[in-house]
């Protein structure tokens, strides 16, 4: 065979690999068109969030992180009304795992919980009304994906909480932490956890500013 052939012909079979590989990947995700409709169309009718609530490109960033990486236990700390549990809970269906929530307000909890049910989710989320502060040490887990949106002097509490509940390779987001100067960019906190030499920190400052720390695995 000549060189010209071989080359074309292992280029074949690496793209035939890489498409196959794709193809399993894509057959672990839970395929629910019903339901990615119905969660648009809540998305659509709530183009705005308020009262302590993520940005849509927060929410998107999350989801996009828990797909990749076929995340399926999953933590919240701070539910408000839900947008961010939404975003979470709809990438969750479709690699089969659920999200634990929780939310020290009774008022946002009740109207997160009409969120969950109108979009279609409620099944996938297990919410809890309680003091985060009480209620996260005594977690069992492992979780391997957190989201903390809490009360912001509390985050390195929760972060030393779920430390050694969280899978390695598993990831640890924050939000409100960014790299922008004079931005209320809670940069003692992402000291922190530039020092943690078990985690990999990089911020994401699109939206409201989101500090992602992957758990290291051991060699």
């Amino acid at each position: 065979m000549k060189p010209k052939s071989q080359t074309i012909v292992i280029l074949a079979l690496v793209l035939i690999i890489f498409s196959g590989r794709s193809l399993i990947q894509a057959q672990k995700l839970n395929d629910n068109p019903v339901l990615d409709e119905k969660v648009k169309a809540f998305f659509n009718n709530h183009p705005s969030w308020q009262d302590m609530n993520v940005p849509v490109s927060d929410g998107q960033l999350l989801y996009n992180i828990i797909l990749e990486h076929n995340y399926q236990r999953a933590l919240e700390i701070g539910t408000s009304t839900g947008h961010s549990a939404i975003w979470m809970a709809w990438a969750l269906s479709k690699t089969g795992g659920k999200l634990l929530t929780i939310e020290i307000n009774e008022g946002r909890y009740k109207e997160a919980l009409e969120n969950f049910k109108t979009a279609g989710l409620e099944q996938y989320i297990d919410a809890r009304l309680a003091d985060a502060h009480e209620l996260v040490p005594e977690l069992e887990g492992p979780f391997d994906f957190v989201f903390s949106d809490a009360d912001k002097y509390w985050y390195k509490n929760y972060f030393t909480a779920i430390d050694p509940k969280l899978s390695e390779g598993g990831c640890y987001t924050t939000h409100n932490v960014t790299s922008r100067r004079g931005y209320g960019r809670n940069s003692d906190y992402l000291n922190f956890l530039f020092q943690q030499k078990n985690y990999v920190t990089t911020v994401n400052d699109d939206g409201g500013g989101v500090a992602i720390s992957y758990k290291k695995t051991k060699p």
